[in-house]
């Protein structure tokens, strides 16, 4: 039984710890920097990695950015510099706008916004001057806590996604890179989805938009992965769309996806990106 809702991020003095996620982006060869280990080991490792506070609502970010203010993506962003770290920045706070996009499809406004101002919590408020020429106040439209219809919503994060996409496109990064690391943040927070008898719903949408980001990402990068290695991209489009599935709704449902699977495919998701990366 879901024994949270989504609103109660507004008025919780805390939020359930969350799981700092262990030797993410683990292939040596990564261009970015990666600090070494395959997929499976970055995912056996995530099993026991040690907890970290999540960020209190309300509280000032962590000192060290977006990748510790959404603790249990901390690792993801370990190697990366300039254009690359930019990237996956960006990307992570995608994400939140993406799933938000979702739950103001299933008209749930008000949530979509709560969902955006998370994202900017969490991802962009610790580090806002690493995100390249990322115009915030259009993405602060999307998460206005004004009563908005579902076609008012819907309209400011479709021009957060312009925003996004417009900023991708500025950046000299490797998409492949960025496509394993989102799908890292994805399996790491996720992890924290099923604690026992309770379900997560923050976390469940919070892991379900970095999968989306990471499908956006290899949306953005495919003509260039197309040209280098046809049948990698294929195969990682399939991986992805499969791993993409594992959140079969923008809510979580009663019984969501064991971790188990969403570790397995995020280690084929890799396989599939490793002649990338």
């Amino acid at each position: 039984m879901i024994s949270m809702k989504l609103n109660t991020w507004r008025t919780a003095s805390a939020v359930m710890a969350l799981t700092a996620l262990a030797a993410c982006g683990g292939e040596g060869g990564e261009g970015g920097g990666g600090d070494g280990g395959d997929a499976g080991e970055a995912g056996e490792a995530a099993l026991s990695a040690p907890a970290t506070p999540a960020p209190v609502p309300g509280a000032a970010p962590s000192p060290g950015g977006g990748e510790a203010g959404e603790a249990g993506a901390a690792s993801a962003y370990v190697g990366l510099s300039g254009d690359q770290l930019t990237a996956l920045r960006v990307q992570h706070l995608r994400g939140f706008a993406m799933v938000a996009a979702a739950v103001a499809a299933d008209n749930q406004p008000d949530e979509a916004g709560v969902l955006v101002a998370q994202g900017i919590l969490e991802v962009y408020d610790g580090a806002p001057d690493q995100f390249g020429s990322l115009n915030i106040e259009i993405i602060r439209a999307a998460a206005d806590p004004a009563a908005l219809n579902r076609a008012q919503r819907m309209q400011r994060l479709r021009a957060a996604e312009d925003e996004f996409n417009r900023v991708a496109d500025t950046l000299d990064a490797d998409d492949a890179i960025t496509i394993a690391r989102m799908v890292d943040i994805a399996t790491g927070l996720y992890q924290l989805v099923v604690q026992g008898d309770l379900v997560d719903p923050i976390e469940y949408q919070h892991s379900m938009g970095a999968a989306l980001a990471a499908r956006a990402a290899l949306t953005h990068g495919q003509v260039e992965m197309r040209r280098e290695n046809q049948r990698a991209f294929s195969e990682t489009q399939a991986a992805l769309t499969r791993f993409v599935g594992l959140w079969p709704q923008a809510t979580a449902p009663e019984t969501p996806t064991p971790y188990r699977d969403v570790l397995a495919q995020s280690s084929r998701v890799r396989l599939a990106l490793s002649p990338y990366l």
